[in-house]
């Protein structure tokens, strides 16, 4: 029977990283599914969901750690069983970078029960002004018994204090 893995990886951003992965996966019997892969900071990082036979797991795990002596590093994690919910609520936040405003909205979102399925963030220039921006989009899912007016004030507030757009 065949399961699902998550393999996570970072190492110095260069040609070849990705298909080293695919061969891995492939010389396994894996079948590559989904992936979400970034260039970070100079490093390249990537998450990468693969189905294959249980018993290639050791194996594939050790074929990935050897990559042409350059650092890598790399992890080959069962999936969970979980079950998978769909993103009910969408968020985009922009506004004057600073230190605090993932933690300030994603405490207001766990407050709510709300869970967090997504999370892509970028700090860019503003136009004209060259001024750090800060944009996050955000994907969450949402409890059967969410006060939604309660959460709209808090996100109000997060907004408020931080000279940020929450757009819902």
């Amino acid at each position: 029977m065949r399961q699902q893995f998550i393999i996570t990886f970072i190492g110095d951003d260069r040609t070849g990283l990705v298909e080293h992965i695919a061969r891995c996966v492939n010389d396994q019997g894996g079948n590559w599914l989904d992936s979400q892969l970034s260039k970070l900071g100079g490093k390249f990082a990537g998450l990468v969901l693969v189905e294959m036979d249980p018993s290639n797991e050791g194996p594939l795990s050790d074929a990935l750690q050897t990559l042409d002596g350059h650092p890598f590093s790399v992890r080959v994690t069962p999936a969970g069983r979980g079950e998978a919910r769909d993103a009910d609520l969408a968020l985009t936040v922009t506004g004057p970078d600073r230190p605090g405003i993932v933690r300030e909205v994603s405490s207001a979102l766990a407050r709510h029960g709300i869970n967090v399925v997504r999370l892509d963030s970028r700090v860019f220039g503003a136009p004209f002004t060259g001024e750090a921006m800060f944009e996050a989009r955000v994907q969450a899912s949402l409890p059967a018994e969410l006060d939604r007016l309660s959460l709209d004030d808090a996100l109000d507030e997060i907004a408020e204090r931080l000279t940020l757009e929450i757009d819902r």
